[in-house]
């Protein structure tokens, strides 16, 4: 049956949830002012900064799920780790661990029968461990070779039972290590989008003018002594709303477009006489294809232009961007 949420509730509920908040943030302050003067962070960090292998993460329950986590923000950020569940590790997925990895186990009791059976064969391959506890005279901390912790003063569940406050703090602290880490091996954006390809990030600094530019026939192009009209015939047939004029070399040297054909229409009573070259835009806007996607949407935006001719490092028209491109490819 259900209850009625009145107004009492309501405010009941908020202060839990406020209360939540707090405890975690004194938490997480509590430990950010515990490591002034302890050094174990810094170990850690050097640690794994000069493995030769990968970072395996371990844990069970919710341990596991922040350990899952911790190795995601890793491996996005530049230090290459997986997550390795103890029960999975001791039915073969421990082959995955080799003497050149740092292994990571998180247990806030630091008595995690999965993670118990499974470091010694760890510790024997060669690994070094980093523990993650609340307790620093636990077995898994006495095994580590650094031991972190990440002790709390009480969960923030009202029962002090289920990991609330100990997980946040876990967590933090592994975004701490992983920023640090980031900022040591010099991770720029480049590197963050390389491994986030599918992400807005990613289309922005990865895709190039070559990516989305139309090439080849698709290029709306003419020569300079062409009457208006064939122009226009070669505006309607590439379908771009421009047409770009080029020279013998096939290097571009104006540019006419449908705005260009609106403004004369007033002004020209017989198209069929009109040469090109009388009414293009001479020096038109071109960029490299080597130059990023986003490079060209800045050009765009600054002239207030809707397509853009794309040359070579010899001047010779290779290629051409409509706005409508770069939207597609999800650049803007």
């Amino acid at each position: 049956m259900l209850k009625a949420f009145d107004a009492k509730m309501a405010a009941h509920a908020l202060r839990l949830a406020r209360d939540t908040l707090q405890n975690e943030a004194e938490a997480i302050a509590a430990l950010n002012a515990r490591l002034e003067t302890d050094d174990s962070v810094v170990q850690a960090i050097s640690l794994l900064l000069n493995c030769k292998g990968r970072v395996v993460v371990s844990g069970i329950g919710k341990s596991g799920h922040i350990g899952r986590k911790i190795a995601a923000t890793l491996a996005s950020t530049g230090t290459p780790a997986l997550f390795v569940h103890p029960a999975e590790a001791a039915h073969g997925d421990l082959g995955m661990v080799t003497a050149d990895d740092a292994f990571i186990a998180i247990s806030y009791s630091g008595e995690s029968a999965e993670l118990m059976t499974i470091l010694p064969v760890v510790k024997r391959m060669g690994s070094k461990v980093i523990a993650m506890t609340g307790k620093p005279g636990s077995s898994l901390a006495d095994i580590a070779d650094v031991h972190l912790n990440v002790a709390v003063a009480k969960e923030a569940c009202p029962m002090n039972l289920a990991p609330t406050t100990s997980t946040t703090v876990t967590l933090a602290l592994g975004d701490a290590i992983a920023v640090a880490l980031l900022d040591l091996r010099g991770f720029k954006e480049e590197d963050f989008a390389r491994s986030h390809p599918g992400g807005a990030l990613g289309r922005r600094l990865l895709t190039h003018v070559r990516d989305v530019m139309r090439s080849g026939d698709a290029v709306p192009k003419v020569t300079a002594d062409v009457k208006l009209t064939d122009a226009l015939l070669e505006i309607t047939q590439k379908g771009m709303g421009m047409t770009a004029i080029v020279d013998a070399d096939g290097k571009p040297v104006g540019v006419f477009t449908d705005g260009d054909l609106r403004r004369m229409i007033e002004k020209v009573q017989d198209f069929s006489k009109v040469i090109i070259r009388d009414v293009m835009h001479a020096n038109p806007r071109s960029i490299s294809p080597e130059k990023l996607a986003v490079d060209a949407v800045a050009v765009m935006e600054q002239y207030r232009i809707n397509q853009m001719l794309v040359t070579d490092a010899d001047g010779k028209l290779v290629g051409a961007l409509h706005i409508h491109d770069l939207t597609r490819a999800k650049v803007i």
